[in-house]
């Protein structure tokens, strides 16, 4: 294996699918020579040349028309909406376009080829327009996928996986963990089940889970409260949506408490959805209610940023709060 950070592995997979498929095109904002803001496009119109790696208009609604139109035709169609935060021009695009082009067809023509990667969260002192966390938007549209990586192994084998998925689907990168987290990557192909969420420590006290860039808080929280004699079964769930429902409950129903952290705001945040369908499921098995760790519900700030983020401590004080009811 090769050592690498996120942006190598996110590098790796595309390269992989120009070169499997001659008709893949990669687009969106500098993403041609420039290799992107974040550089995860580098060499890659090098590489494949101008017509299949492009830069596009700064119209985020056209970057998503375009890709409609292409995945449509059948080819592999890479879009880039380079932060997350201005993914809302297309919103319209994606979620009336993208989310339902099978079901008004009666599946005759697809856009089961689209993929959209955009980086989201913060972490990059990057303020109100350049740290949000857009994902239960689109977490409440029949017809997409959403998935989230929290590492350069399963950024590659995440995001392969939805490139070969025959439905439209959106890749949240965690921008802050870009060059931070690095990691054993197979140079080779290989994909990871979309769907699935991961133990990535099993315990049998209380449940912790979350994904992407919250995984690092969650699992610094689970060591903290390991030395209080506290055992945290820490979960990735990896996939909004669909999410896994059978692992979560599984693991509650064997704990009997749920600690659920995102850094977006708390009110209507995906945390919300997981609390209320896992209360619905475990219901006899909670030995205390479901807590989230989540963002406050305020704009994102810029010298507050450390505050609005829910940190190992927070969490730690959740768990504390867990066990003690």
């Amino acid at each position: 294996m090769a050592k690498m950070n996120m942006l190598h592995a996110i590098n790796s997979a595309l390269d992989i699918t120009m070169n499997e498929h001659p008709q893949a095109c990669i687009f969106g904002e500098d993403v041609g020579y420039f290799g992107g803001v974040f550089r995860a496009t580098s060499g890659l119109q090098e590489k494949y040349g101008k017509h299949r790696v492009f830069n596009t208009p700064l119209t985020e609604q056209g970057i998503l028309g375009f890709a409609n139109g292409l995945a449509a035709f059948g080819a592999p169609a890479l879009a880039e909406i380079q932060f997350a935060d201005y993914i809302f021009p297309a919103f319209d695009q994606i979620v009336n376009e993208s989310a339902k082009f099978r079901y008004r067809s009666g599946n005759e023509f697809n856009v089961g080829n689209l993929t959209i990667r955009t980086p989201y969260g913060g972490g990059i002192a990057g303020g109100l327009y350049h740290s949000q966390s857009p994902e239960a938007y689109f977490a409440h549209t029949p017809g997409l996928k959403i998935v989230v990586p929290r590492n350069p192994y399963q950024a590659k084998g995440l995001l392969r996986a939805c490139i070969k998925d025959d439905n439209p689907v959106i890749f949240f990168e965690p921008k802050r963990l870009y060059r931070a987290s690095t990691g054993e990557v197979p140079e080779d192909d290989y994909s990871i089940e979309l769907g699935k969420a991961e133990v990535v420590q099993a315990g049998t006290d209380i449940t912790v889970l979350a994904w992407g860039a919250q995984m690092e808080i969650v699992e610094n929280a689970a060591k903290q409260a390991n030395e209080q004699g506290i055992s945290c079964e820490v979960i990735d769930l990896r996939s909004i949506l669909p999410w896994d429902v059978e692992t979560i409950a599984k693991s509650v129903t064997k704990t009997g408490r749920l600690v659920i952290s995102h850094e977006a705001p708390i009110t209507n945040g995906f945390g919300a959805e997981i609390a209320a369908t896992i209360q619905q499921e475990c219901f006899l098995h909670l030995e205390s209610p479901i807590m989230r760790v989540c963002g406050l519900d305020t704009p994102y700030p810029l010298a507050l940023e450390k505050e609005y983020v829910p940190d190992a401590l927070k969490v730690m004080a959740a768990i504390k709060q867990s066990m003690d009811f």
